[in-house]
């Protein structure tokens, strides 16, 4: 009986994400690239591979077995399976983002189609039988 989380605010978790992994990662790359040579190229590599390790924990791993990424939990949202309401596993987590793919094929269509979908859902969440609640 919940209601379905509006496109803005999917999409306001979806920069959060992007922010708290981003910053962190753009201001250690530029120290990175700053201190130059070996060591800063170090830095740099290993602030991108953080933020890869980081970003597949919190939308793989976080987000399947919560419900929610650090963008989702701050908008206050969680992504369930649609048929129990449970969270969805970090298999179907990882399969959804895969399935995102689709959303961008059609000139970004799927990504647009929460706004007028009654259950606003992408693609990808009709694909794997996914909605986005409001907590």
């Amino acid at each position: 009986g919940a209601a379905y989380a509006s496109w803005l605010v999917r999409v306001g978790g979806y920069l959060l994400d992007s922010i708290i992994i981003g910053v962190p990662t753009v201001i250690i790359v530029v120290i990175g690239l700053a201190i130059g040579h070996g060591v800063g190229q170090a830095l740099a590599v290993l602030a991108y591979l953080a933020a890869a390790v980081v970003g597949i924990w919190n939308v793989v791993f976080r987000q399947g077995a919560t419900g929610q990424t650090f963008g989702k939990q701050i908008v206050g949202i969680r992504l369930i399976r649609e048929l129990d309401g449970q969270p969805v596993g970090a298999g179907m987590s990882f399969l959804r983002q895969l399935a995102h793919f689709l959303d961008s094929l059609a000139c970004y269509l799927g990504w647009l189609w929460p706004l007028w979908d009654a259950k606003n859902q992408t693609f990808a969440d009709k694909l794997c039988s996914t909605v986005v609640i409001k907590v």
